[in-house]
């Protein structure tokens, strides 16, 4: 059974549609089958995977409101073991079409049921707000994986997010994880990204994960081309970062099976 991680955070810009293309390539670079599900209507996720979003490609919205089984949906991407589920502009219109469904909140988790057994992880990429997409993607997930920006207002955002992810533990019973806060974006030149790092680091703890991604022009170049950076550029750090931090994911498994475990 495939372990799910929502890559999640209401701001946009953080680099969520990054993370989710670099993250998936990096763990199919384990000899890992990953899928990535792009939950956003802008899209970017399926663009920087070079997927042309086109009149004639099926995306989630079909799944979700038309009910299209997601195998017909699903598109190799070029990284081997690496697939998506593409997005498109339509899903806007879940929000509204989801409203009368009185299993509203379970559609995504429904969905993914049937190819949950054929990958060993799924990505799903939300949108930039806490909104009926994204809520579908926090109850049908283990875990959600959580970029943020060194910046000014990072704090702030993280602490909406935190007391989301609390009320569907509580009111969905999902043992929800929290697989971990990943700084993006890092410039360790200047005072502010290191006091928000460390601010950060002081207020969560061992939930910041070690692997630090950096800011870097050639991991903001790769998706115009439609590769992932380990396509674009395999000696980058950003090649370099992403890699690490799919090993951190990887040794963070076993552990977090154990605390599940001992809480059982």
């Amino acid at each position: 059974m495939a372990k799910i991680i929502a890559i999640s955070n209401q701001k946009g810009g953080v680099g969520k549609s990054t993370t989710a293309i670099n993250l998936g390539a990096s763990l199919a670079a384990n000899d890992l089958q990953v899928l990535v599900v792009d939950c956003d209507p802008q899209g970017n996720t399926t663009t920087g995977l070079g997927i042309e979003k086109t009149v004639e490609i099926s995306t989630l919205y079909q799944a979700l409101l038309k009910r299209t089984p997601l195998p017909d949906l699903i598109v190799r991407t070029q990284c081997e073991g690496l697939s998506l589920v593409p997005a498109d502009k339509n899903l806007i219109a879940a929000n509204l079409e989801f409203v009368d469904d009185p299993r509203r909140e379970y559609r995504l988790t429904d969905v993914l049921a049937p190819v949950r057994d054929q990958y060993q992880y799924i990505l799903i990429d939300c949108p930039p707000a806490l909104d009926l997409l994204t809520l579908n993607a926090l109850v049908a997930a283990d875990s959600v994986l959580v970029p943020i920006q060194c910046e000014f207002f990072a704090l702030e955002g993280i602490s909406q997010l935190i007391d989301t992810v609390e009320k569907v533990r509580e009111t969905f019973s999902r043992p929800l994880k929290l697989e971990g806060i990943l700084l993006t974006m890092y410039d360790d030149r200047t005072n502010l990204a290191r006091q928000v790092a460390e601010d950060l680091k002081e207020f969560f703890s061992d939930e910041v994960l070690k692997t630090v991604i950096p800011r870097s022009i050639r991991l903001a170049e790769a998706p115009s081309y439609g590769k992932p950076i380990l396509m674009y550029d395999p000696r980058s750090k950003g090649a370099e970062s992403y890699i690490r931090l799919a090993k951190e994911i990887l040794e963070n498994e076993p552990r977090s099976r154990q605390t599940t475990q001992s809480a059982g």
